[in-house]
């Protein structure tokens, strides 16, 4: 048997499925398509989570963008973290291409232009399905590691929930936040030391810089109301295709906090409301997180250590994190050693610190007969990758250099007309576009202050008035006493007394 045969062999058996699954294209060896010798995902082990990494240009969305259209296609929903804002193309289908065509008939698989049931979401003020959540939601614990708080400082956190739990004044959004921390060591201080003990200006000080800088990375637009319920990410439509959910974050690449915020009380809602699914074939939800280092660049010891903690239990759910970004090297190894599908575009070896990283990344995947792993890595060309996954036992399927297969649907974005379109016909977007804001911790202690200062005035009102009116008893009692002569000046300075006197002056005088 030929060294090719073997490889086939080898691929195929390690590709088999049982159950559905998703092909990601057909196996390369020694520089030639393997017409096919498809590579194949069980769907089954989708939900533990996957790596899609590459330099720029090597095809890493156009990877994302087929495993989602498969997806689709299952009845599985996605959600779309859309960082460079090229993925809404989704909702219309391929133009298609003679490259296409050609790339198809190497792989062995027809080609077929669709398009795929699109919701557009957004964080911000661009147009999309506004995604927020309140304070309340995100807890004392999960809001302080987003805020990179000290064990002090998450001790005022947590006392300033409990405080508004027992007075029932809700933490919509960050002015509610931001008041109660004010109030607890202003005008509330003597009631929040009365029940809580003393709460430090100091510590409150340094929460609310914290807070401001949320707030100046776009925080107030995220947090409040209405709270997006993640059900709502599950949907499907009527022929029975899971929607992609594309989250637009072109506007903030720059704002990682915000990124990271919403990153991780997005998935610590999901893993708190998601039931448990045991082994149920099939995944509930798929998630891409494009630009993966934008979470971990910026994360806190203490928020990586929740993003890792989530990462290893929300497979139980039924929910698979995917990263996409340009090395492996930017995940961090307690993730990495989690993500059971691995697509490995094209590296670059430019540098020393290039080729180090290289050989670093050839270590991540299985041992092959086949293939010099590290220099595969450089020499693949644009849309070809190393796969390895996970059988339906757990498994790592053999490695295989693949020719991946092209998106059925458009690769480029809509048009502003065509988005105006999708968006009118959402029915998201009239359930979470409209903006609330009720009476909560604001507004109710804003109150409160005011009827206390209101009753502060009638007091002092009062106290005025009875000093005025006590001053005003004590002069009209010093001027009575001052009327009431002495018998004898009274006498000495009647009228009869008074004319004797003058006559008898008088008489003197002549």
């Amino acid at each position: 048997m030929s060294r090719t045969d073997d490889f086939l062999k080898e691929i195929t058996d390690g590709n088999t499925s049982k159950g559905d699954y998703i092909t990601l294209g057909s196996a390369m060896l020694d520089g030639q398509t393997l017409t096919n010798a498809y590579v194949n995902v069980p769907l089954k082990t989708m939900n533990r989570h996957g790596l899609i990494a590459g330099a720029t240009g090597t095809g890493k969305t156009k990877t994302l963008q087929v495993l989602a259209e498969n997806l689709s296609e299952k009845g599985v929903p996605v959600l779309l973290m859309d960082i460079k804002g090229d993925l809404s193309g989704l909702a219309q289908p391929s133009p298609g291409h003679p490259k296409i065509d050609e790339r198809h008939e190497k792989i062995g698989l027809p080609f077929n232009s669709k398009s795929f049931p699109v919701e557009i979401m957004t964080l911000s003020e661009q147009d999309g399905v506004r995604l927020r959540a309140t304070v309340s939601e995100f807890g004392p614990v999960l809001l302080s590691r987003i805020l990179d708080l000290t064990e002090t400082q998450s001790g005022v956190v947590a006392v300033i929930f409990k405080y508004c739990d027992d007075n029932k004044l809700p933490l919509l959004d960050l002015k509610d936040f931001k008041k109660i921390l004010q109030y607890a060591t202003q005008e509330g201080k003597e009631e929040f030391t009365e029940a809580y003990g003393r709460i430090s200006t100091a510590s409150t000080g340094a929460i609310l810089r914290k807070v401001v800088e949320i707030e100046q990375q776009g925080g107030e637009l995220f947090f409040g109301e209405t709270s997006f319920e993640v059900d709502d990410l599950l949907r499907v439509d009527d022929d029975g295709r899971g929607y992609i959910n594309i989250i637009r974050l072109t506007d903030i690449q720059d704002k990682p906090k915000l990124f990271s915020t919403f990153m991780l009380s997005l998935l610590a809602e999901i893993y708190s409301t998601f039931p448990e699914q045991g082994d149920s074939g099939r995944p509930e939800l798929i998630m891409f997180i494009d630009e993966a280092h934008l979470i971990f660049n910026e994360a806190s010891k203490a928020l990586l250590n929740q993003i890792e903690s989530i990462v290893k239990l929300i497979r139980s759910k039924g929910v698979g994190l995917y990263f996409v970004t340009q090395n492996p090297t930017d995940v961090p190894e307690a993730v990495l050693g989690q993500l059971g599908l691995k697509v490995q575009h094209a590296l670059r070896a430019f540098t020393a610190k290039d080729r180090k990283a290289i050989k670093l990344t050839a270590q991540n995947y299985p041992d092959t007969k086949y293939y010099d792993t590290a220099d595969v890595l450089t020499s693949l060309g644009i849309g070809e990758a190393l796969v390895s996954a996970l059988n339906e036992k757990g498994k790592p399927t053999p490695l295989a250099a693949t020719m991946m297969r092209a998106p059925m649907s458009r690769m480029d974005v809509l048009t502003d007309s065509e988005l105006g379109s999708l968006l009118g016909k959402s029915k998201l977007a009239k359930k979470y576009n409209e903006v609330i804001d009720r009476e909560s911790a604001y507004e109710m202690l804003n109150k409160k202050i005011e009827v206390a200062e209101a009753e502060e005035a009638k007091a002092k009102a009062r106290e005025e008035k009875e000093a005025l009116e006590k001053a005003e008893s004590k002069r009209r009692s010093s001027s009575s006493r001052s009327t009431r002569q002495n018998p004898i000046v009274k006498v000495l300075t009647s009228p009869t007394v008074i004319r004797s006197v003058l006559g008898i002056l008088t008489k003197m005088l002549k």
